[in-house]
């Protein structure tokens, strides 16, 4: 099972959130953008948040199951990405974002990090085989980001997300280790409209 690591880009640094990040972690996950393209619990309170931070990160590591990077900027926690449901060298990405933090390429920064990470040879990555990615659909700004790092479009699953005891219709995306890691084209229209809240 993978120990935690830190990943550095240009701009952002990659850590494991702490107690030190519970108040401003249940802050951004109060946005209500994060609430509608995601599944953390709503209304997001504090106690959310330090559970997040001492039992679902440090178990998702111990496990091997789920790694759970902070996404900071200059110190300060602007998101969250993971690679989750690690099983047959197989990984699922996701993130969110901060409102200050959106438009600016943060994202995709934070993402080739992780990419890298998971298809990097062990033991100084996951050697995964393939990433999947997957959305609500309607969530544009996400599919942008899979898009830039070279997911190719998997198409629509009907109800196939679950999202506090609703179910709804769902993008998918995939990227194999030997792809490249360059804006992925068959991505259809609807993928570039990003739904209202």
């Amino acid at each position: 099972m993978p120990a935690p690591v830190v990943l550095s880009g240009e701009r952002v640094t990659l850590s494991i959130p702490t107690n030190d990040d519970v108040d401003r972690i249940a802050a951004l996950c109060a946005d209500p953008a994060v609430a509608r393209w995601t599944t953390v619990p709503s209304p997001y309170r504090r106690e959310h948040a330090a559970g997040f931070v001492t039992s679902l990160v440090p178990d998702g590591w111990a496990s091997g199951r789920l790694c759970t990077w902070a996404i900071r900027m200059d110190d300060v926690l602007v998101g969250m990405i993971s690679i989750g449901d690690i099983h047959d060298r197989q990984g699922e990405i996701g993130y969110w974002l901060a409102a200050d933090a959106r438009g600016r390429g943060v994202m995709s920064e934070a993402a080739r990090l992780v990419i890298d990470y998971g298809f990097g040879a062990a033991p100084d990555g996951l050697a995964l085989r393939r990433m999947v990615w997957r959305a609500l659909v309607g969530n544009a700004a996400s599919a942008a980001v899979a898009r830039r790092a070279g997911f190719r479009w998997a198409g629509t699953e009907p109800l196939a997300a679950e999202q506090r005891g609703r179910r709804f219709d769902e993008w998918r995306g995939t990227l194999e280790r030997e792809d490249a890691r360059t804006p992925a084209d068959g991505w259809p229209e609807a993928s570039f409209v990003q739904a209202a809240l």
